[in-house]
């Protein structure tokens, strides 16, 4: 079973491999979010046809309320489970009216809205949640409903193991619980293996596999001592016409033990008898005595050991065959670089080729790097250029991304290791430097913006909007309106704030509330930079030295923001948090 969450966008080689996983048995199990619910056009791994777009209940700009879940029918798969009646839904994704919507849904609100659907596709099947994993959206997934759902549709996935192709879905199964010589279910042991799968029928029951279950607690096949149709007979009689002799426990291989009994009492006896002088003291001139004779042996020890473990090093292994250098271990990552990335805190840009514009970039990073260490505590160290299609992106918590429409376009390696990143904690900048004037709002479309779509296009990324004025980085460090740069044009694009039922915005939102992305048009790097002599390398559109200042504070809040997540939004709204609490 492969579960994607809140996934809207999906390279082409990831979509024809889940589509594979699925037509040849597997369960897909997918989650709606603002990205799915942003997504356009056709999508083959969804159940049903989506709109584009989200259903919002409750709310001031809502005349619906939340919804419940209505009772499960008993086809449904999920039929027997019992959802509590304060589970509600506040947003969620919907399905296009169909004739075949009923037989899709699995499980839907009071209103008749689907709220689970699924589709066969091949020999697997598609399951769609149409609200978000966590409690964002609905309150189901804290509840134990959802848990058992989610077990039921594993227990699915297990029974529809068998491929179409006579292969399985899973190479081995763990043991789970084993027949004991009682015929009874126990733990299995040490020495029990997991059941290799195969498509020749099932395994014979042997020492390392014995009867049993082989799986897990949500799913499991049994491995049966005998196969099927086998026919349990009696055994025949027993022929006892053969003279029977009738023999004691003795004989006359017996052995008395007697003496030896006797033996380890008188060692049992000297043992005590020694334990009680050691007690009393009695060993302590002899215990110096032997301590000193043994620290006059240790260097001899000692050289004896070296020796040894000299002899024992494979010489292949130690050094080279041709050269004699030390043989050298391949890492997956550049190590000097790793360390350097790591020992203290880093501001990346990404290197686009062009040798004007990633000297742009580190210049800018450098002059910002120095103004942060002046006004904080942070002290960045020097920046470093990376590139997106082989380092190690996840030493660096931002990355700068000057989009030149003269760079190559990234290959699509290195747009999903981007799209790793930023799903797993990390924020990229995107600065589209040649919209001096439009901007990212206005009506004209440069050369930068259509590189950036290119760019977007391969990237599943959220719904976006210009920073509000209650967003975190508007006082993540510094009070600000707005994020200027080398130009004022362009507003900041963050992703979307999740807004509460009353329509407010929410700032302090689950995990750290940091954006995985950010674009603008200002650009950044060239009003931040500065050469060896700490001299301003670029002018900004206006005369005004504050544009400049204030575009170094944005830079400030940029990474301040990044560094620490939302806490400055609970510092400003201790107030409402102590309401809550309050309530």
């Amino acid at each position: 079973m492969v579960v994607l969450a809140d996934i809207g966008v999906l390279p082409e080689t990831a979509e024809i491999a889940l589509q594979k996983f699925v037509e040849d048995g597997g369960y897909l199990v997918r989650f709606a979010g603002p990205r799915l619910a942003a997504t356009t056009g056709e999508d083959p791994l969804v159940p049903v046809r989506l709109r584009t777009g989200e259903r919002q209940l409750g709310g001031a700009m809502s005349w619906a309320e939340p919804q419940k879940i209505a009772p499960l029918a008993p086809e449904s798969p999920f039929a027997g489970i019992k959802v509590p009646e304060d589970v509600t839904v506040t947003r969620q994704i919907l399905a296009e009216p169909s004739v075949d919507l009923a037989d899709k849904t699995w499980a839907s609100l009071v209103d008749g809205t689907p709220l689970v659907t699924a589709e066969s596709l091949g020999a697997g099947t598609i399951v769609l949640f149409h609200v978000t994993a966590e409690a964002t959206w609905s309150n189901l997934p804290i509840s134990g409903a959802f848990v058992d759902m989610l077990r039921r549709i594993v227990t699915l996935s297990r029974a529809s193991a068998n491929t179409t192709d006579g292969r399985t879905a899973a190479d081995s199964l763990p043991p789970y619980r084993i027949l004991d010589g009682q015929g009874r279910l126990v733990g299995p042991g040490a020495d029990v293996q997991p059941l290799q799968l195969a498509a020749d029928g099932p395994q014979p029951v042997t020492l390392q596999n014995p009867p049993g279950l082989y799986g897990t607690e949500d799913g499991y096949i049994a491995h049966n001592l005998l196969p099927a149709g086998t026919e349990l007979k009696p055994l025949p009689p027993l022929d006892l016409g053969a003279p029977v002799q009738t023999l004691g426990y003795g004989g006359e291989d017996a052995v008395d033990l007697t003496p030896w009994l006797f033996a380890a009492a008188l060692v049992l006896f000297a043992l005590d008898a020694l334990a009680l002088l050691w007690l009393n003291g009695a060993f302590s001139r002899i215990g110096t005595t032997l301590a000193k004779r043994r620290s006059a042996a240790l260097p001899v020890i000692a050289l004896v050991a070296a020796v040894a473990l000299a002899a024992s090093i494979d010489p292949g292994r130690a050094q080279t065959a041709e050269t004699g250098a030390p043989a050298s271990i391949d890492l997956p990552f550049d190590v000097e670089k790793a360390i350097e990335a790591t020992e203290t805190t880093h501001l990346a840009y990404v290197e686009t080729g062009d040798a004007a514009t990633d000297d742009i970039s580190r210049a800018g990073l450098s002059g910002l790097s120095q103004y942060i260490a002046a006004k904080t505590a942070l002290e960045p160290g020097d920046p470093i250029g990376v590139d997106i299609a082989a380092d190690e992106l996840a030493f660096y918590p931002i990355i700068y991304w000057p989009i030149d429409p003269a760079a190559p376009m990234p290959d699509q390696a290195a747009v999903s290791r981007i799209d790793a990143y930023m799903k797993q904690g990390g924020t990229v900048l995107f600065d589209v430097a040649d919209d001096t004037l439009a901007g990212l709002s206005g009506g004209g479309v440069s050369a930068g913006q259509r590189r950036l779509r290119d760019i977007l296009a391969d990237l599943d990324i959220p719904p976006l909007e210009p920073v509000p004025s209650d967003h975190v980085l508007t006082k993540a460090f510094y009070i600000m309106g707005d994020f200027p740069g080398r130009h004022t044009g362009s507003e900041l694009w963050v992703e979307s704030l999740v807004r509460d039922a009353d329509g407010a915005s929410r700032p302090a939102r689950g995990g750290d509330g940091v954006s995985s992305i950010m674009i603008t048009a200002n650009d950044l790097a060239s009003a931040w930079a500065v050469d060896a002599q700490g001299l301003f390398l670029f002018p900004t559109d206006s005369s005004d030295p504050s544009q400049r200042e204030y575009a170094y504070r944005a830079g400030v809040n940029i990474v301040m923001y990044v560094l620490t997540g939302n806490y400055k939004a609970d510092q400003v709204h201790v107030p409402a948090l102590l309401e809550r609490l309050g309530q």
